[in-house]
């Protein structure tokens, strides 16, 4: 009788089902459990804000230098100690440092806004530095700094503001006057400070007075004891030594030079002529200044046109405007006229004494402003736009005071 043979199909069947329904169940956390192997581990990071400084391999007074990381390196975090950081560099090298030379994630990203929200702020100016510079975050000399901006670097200037200057320890603090009070109160010393964007695009406040403002030289030594704010290129002129003036459309040479004449009441700017050998193209600036101080409500208050003399070659001036808070920037443009174009420039001008201030950065704002415009027709500086209302002094009252000061002394 021949042997059974166990149905190994239905057996096999059978167990496969036993084994399918825990399976399916647990299959969710099988692939739960794959996946997290391959997710991307989050590393910390911190930046260097250092000039530069060595990674050592232990926190001691006798240690050995690893590697030597610069500004504004990125590094990978290993491991917080007290004051210090175990951190990895993009080369695998591993070393301890300070943390007072690194900045974190979280301040490394307040400096990449600062960068983004002004990326497509307008020049008002442009500069270079005198040194090397930190960036800082806020105005502010103890305000958090991060990258390292080397000396005579160019730079393009972007806001003004203004705070109070630190003090050195053990210095009273100056008390604001009142009008109760019957003695003059020392007024409190302010600094200027610039944001500034420097040709990577990278943003942040640098002092004021360690930055020079690109102004020519031949027209920055008539700045008469005025700081010059800005000096901004507006026409170009062609100096061939004949003394001939520009045309401008059917007006006669006579009629132009009687204009000029008009218009260049002012004292020259230079004493002696100086003809030309060759032809030579000379740019015409519209410039702006202030006092020499600093923490002023305004940006500047007198604009000043030099335009270059084909009879006499040599810069003059045609046009001067005191006695204004006028704001940054000053526009630069071009107008149609009779068919020609023109240069004109724009700027604001407050027109009350109050102001608006910003807690954090100190840039000064006019509460009520208007812009007021001017057109470069040849020799002669003409008002254009839509506001021609007449333009009304206002003098800084500290300015008032030290001119009363000033001519008092004369008197005796």
């Amino acid at each position: 009788m021949p042997t059974r043979r166990p149905n190994l199909k239905i057996h096999f069947s059978h167990s496969l089902s036993l084994i399918s329904k825990p399976f399916w169940l647990l299959l969710p956390l099988l692939l739960l459990a794959g996946c997290t192997r391959f997710q991307h581990i989050q590393t910390e990071h911190v930046y260097v804000s250092a000039r530069q400084v060595y990674l050592h391999d232990r926190v001691a007074a006798v240690s050995n230098r690893t590697a030597l990381v610069t500004n504004g390196e990125a590094l990978e975090v290993v491991e917080h100690g007290k004051r210090f950081v175990k951190v990895r560099t993009p080369k695998g090298e591993v070393g301890w440092l300070e943390d007072h030379a690194i900045i974190d994630d979280k301040l490394y990203a307040q400096f990449d806004d600062l960068t983004k929200k002004h990326a497509k702020d307008p020049v008002v100016a442009n500069g270079q530095l005198r040194d090397d510079l930190y960036l800082h975050l806020l105005p502010g000399r103890e305000t958090p700094h991060f990258l390292l901006v080397a000396g005579n670097t160019k730079v393009e200037l972007l806001q003004r503001g203004t705070i109070a200057k630190a003090q050195a320890p053990g210095t009273p603090t100056p008390k604001p006057q009142t009008q109760a009070s019957s003695e003059a109160a020392s007024p409190i010393p302010m600094e200027d400070w610039w944001l500034l964007r420097d040709a990577s695009g990278h943003t942040g406040w640098l002092l004021a007075n360690r930055v020079d403002v690109d102004v020519p030289d031949e027209v920055g030594q008539y700045a008469e004891e005025q700081r010059m704010v800005a000096a901004y290129p507006i026409a170009k002129v062609l100096d061939d030594g004949t003394g001939r003036e520009r045309k401008e459309g059917e007006q006669s040479s006579k009629k132009r030079r009687k204009a000029d004449q008009a218009a260049l009441t002012s004292a020259s700017v230079a004493d002696e002529d100086s003809t030309p050998s060759a032809p030579q193209e000379k740019t015409e600036y519209v410039t702006v200044l202030s006092p020499p101080r600093g923490g002023l409500p305004y940006d500047f208050d007198q604009v000043r046109v030099f335009t270059w003399s084909l009879n006499h070659h040599r810069y003059e001036t045609a046009f001067r405007l005191r006695g204004i808070q006028g704001y940054l920037p000053v526009v630069i443009s071009q107008e149609n006229v009779n068919g020609q174009s023109e240069p004109t420039f724009s700027f604001q001008i407050a027109t009350g004494p109050n102001v608006s201030i910003d807690p954090q950065t100190g840039v000064t704002r006019p509460v009520a402003s208007r812009t007021i415009a001017f057109r470069l027709e040849g020799n002669l500086v003409r008002r254009t736009g839509s506001d021609q209302a007449p333009i009304v002094a206002m003098h800084d009252p500290a300015e008032t005071a030290r001119a009363k000061t000033a001519a008092k002394k004369k008197k005796r």
